[in-house]
């Protein structure tokens, strides 16, 4: 293990996460229950969101959204290849295609609606956008759009944990949002997620695909409200437990103030950048509140980012990539044995991001510290 002089990401993690999954080995009671149901009814308050079930990560959770949206085979879902491959897979789950849309440009990395637009056919059945990074994609358009095309609408919302637009949180703009709580996002549980709607009907579908298809949970029998079960659907065992419940609960009550700090160093980073005219900084000025999720900066074409990177690591500060695009991925070129897909932009930004350093407890020297070795990267 590298022992970084400034890592990509840390978790704001301490005494009262410690006591709070200590409650629950205490309690004896550790799978799903009425810690989880907490965790739930805070999550559904702070984002506005009529309905929210906590799942064990956020792969499940698109992967139920699929589902419960009726995907099947012959079914298209425009979704962009600038993402995390779990977006595109859990669409390939239910037999549905994934069609890959272009992003809209260097300045804004998320799904362009123009793309949308092109690639909606009759067999089109939904739009998977993703607010990468935290920053919101352009739902009033989009919203109009799936209006339009009589289209659903599953937002990816695993960047954006405390990300607004026009008053409402991300994830609850479509009919179904979808959040990470893996470790190194802004509310970590280590492995989680959380699903979220404001339609009754498919909170059902959702409760049902969360756990076997059963009319009935452990926890419902343990408290008498129940003491049998049909199965009325084909489920899975998505379940989340009581200890990462517990930690999701603190972790939500620092998310605010997390987030501040992250935009805080995000509007450091983004003013020291600026002496340096070879990088491009996506994002500035975008609409909404953003969860600040990651720092992305984007190299000059001409520059080897491999070398950049390695000059980055050799002075202790860790970097990453996000994303390579799905549509070049083997699994993903030999899909369906047509022409290669095209994304002219989406191509040209995946050659050349970096993603620097952004958490809760980082230093605002830390932020200097970074930028003086970009600019000591760019000289070597």
């Amino acid at each position: 293990m590298n022992d970084w002089r400034i890592p990509l990401s840390d978790i704001d993690l301490g005494a009262d996460e410690i006591a709070s999954v200590e409650n629950v080995l205490k309690s004896r009671w550790l799978t799903m229950g009425c810690v989880t149901q907490d965790f739930e009814s805070a999550f559904a308050k702070y984002t506005g969101a009529k309905y929210a079930l906590a799942v064990t990560n956020a792969t499940a959770a698109l992967h139920m959204a699929c589902m419960a949206l009726g995907l099947k085979p012959g079914d298209e879902v425009i979704v962009p290849s600038l993402t995390f491959v779990a977006s595109a897979n859990c669409i390939r789950y239910t037999g549905a295609t994934p069609v890959f849309a272009d992003i809209t440009s260097e300045g804004d990395l998320n799904i362009s609606t123009v793309a949308i637009e092109a690639l909606i056919t009759e067999r089109t059945r939904a739009i998977m956008l993703v607010h990468y990074g935290g920053y919101a994609c352009d739902m009033l358009r989009i919203m109009a759009l799936a209006r339009k095309y009589n289209l659903k609408v599953i937002e990816d919302a695993a960047h954006a944990a405390g990300s607004w637009l026009d008053g409402r949180h991300l994830g609850t703009w479509g009919d179904i949002g979808c959040f990470s709580f893996f470790s190194n996002k802004n509310l970590t549980t280590g492995e989680g997620g959380m699903v979220v709607t404001n339609d009754d009907a498919l909170c059902e579908k959702l409760k049902l695909l969360r756990s076997h298809g059963m009319t009935s949970l452990t926890w419902d029998r343990h408290k008498g409200h129940a003491w049998s079960y049909d199965v009325v659907d084909l489920g899975y065992n998505y379940r989340i437990d009581e200890m990462r419940a517990a930690l999701g609960i603190v972790q939500l009550n620092k998310l605010e103030g997390n987030n501040e700090r992250r935009r805080h160093l995000t509007q450091l980073y983004r003013e020291a950048l600026q002496e340096l005219h070879q990088i491009t900084i996506p994002f500035l000025n975008h609409c909404g509140t953003t969860s600040a999720h990651i720092m992305p900066i984007l190299l000059p074409s001409d520059s080897k980012r491999s070398d950049f990177m390695e000059r980055m690591k050799s002075q202790g500060i860790q970097t990453s990539i996000h994303y390579p695009p799905i549509h070049k991925f083997t699994a993903y070129r030999e899909l369906t044995g047509k022409a290669p897909v095209r994304l002219p932009i989406t191509e040209n930004v995946a050659a050349c991001e970096v993603t620097l350093p952004l958490y809760p407890t980082m230093r605002d020297e830390d932020v200097a510290k970074v930028v003086s070795a970009i600019s000591q990267s760019f000289l070597q």
